[in-house]
């Protein structure tokens, strides 16, 4: 098609720094759908110029949607990539894209937690508490610093992963892909989590 709709990377990096704030207006009835749409506009107003056009995308884009915030950007991206090509005339519905949605945010999900809450955030964690025992103000800054760097680099980067491979991710997360990532983070975390019990456990033995 000469006159294609592409989303540059201005507009994927306007909707990735949006989507930090997905569970801005979480709810009961539809979780974190508010932020999702939030996140959505400027590809909205970019793929479609007429009016009717963006608010029938936007409440497409209001419909249930809940996963873990972090693992929620290749949803995202692999979104983009369909609305993209739906904006160009290729043959994609609204229960098409919905059911990408779904059947992301379920596997991502159960990968979210472990990997973030209990694995990266728990090793920064005692690391910063280690250096910051030892009587230095730089602990809780390394922390701070750290964890939003790995944050927001991994948002953009599996948003941009999700963009490219299109629909045809959800073969991936199908095929083992996240068992995988998910033991390779615990055991990770297991070995980081030892390597710094020997600062803060010290035992004497009394002959």
């Amino acid at each position: 098609m000469e006159n294609k709709i592409q989303l540059s990377k201005k507009d994927r990096m306007s909707v990735a720094l949006r989507h930090q704030f997905l569970q801005g207006s979480w709810n009961y009835e539809r979780m974190q759908n508010g932020g999702w749409a939030f996140s959505m506009i400027p590809a909205i107003k970019k793929l479609y110029t007429n009016k009717e056009d963006q608010i029938a995308a936007l409440k497409r884009h209001l419909e249930f949607y809940n996963t873990h915030p972090y693992v929620s950007a290749p949803v995202m991206g692999v979104t983009l990539a369909l609305e993209e090509g739906r904006a160009n005339g290729e043959p994609i519905d609204d229960v098409a894209i919905q059911g990408v949605k779904v059947g992301m945010m379920g596997p991502l999900a159960g990968v979210g937690d472990p990997v973030f809450w209990f694995t990266i955030r728990p090793i920064l964690g005692a690391l910063g508490a280690s250096i910051a025992l030892g009587g230095s103000a730089l602990g809780p800054i390394l922390f701070f610093v750290l964890w939003n760097v790995i944050r927001l680099v991994f948002l953009w980067y599996t948003q941009e992963f999700g963009y490219k491979a299109g629909a045809s991710i959800s073969s991936d997360l199908s095929g083992g892909m996240l068992g995988k990532i998910t033991e390779g983070a615990s055991i990770l975390g297991m070995f980081i989590i030892g390597a710094l019990v020997q600062r803060w456990v010290s035992i004497s033995f009394t002959p």
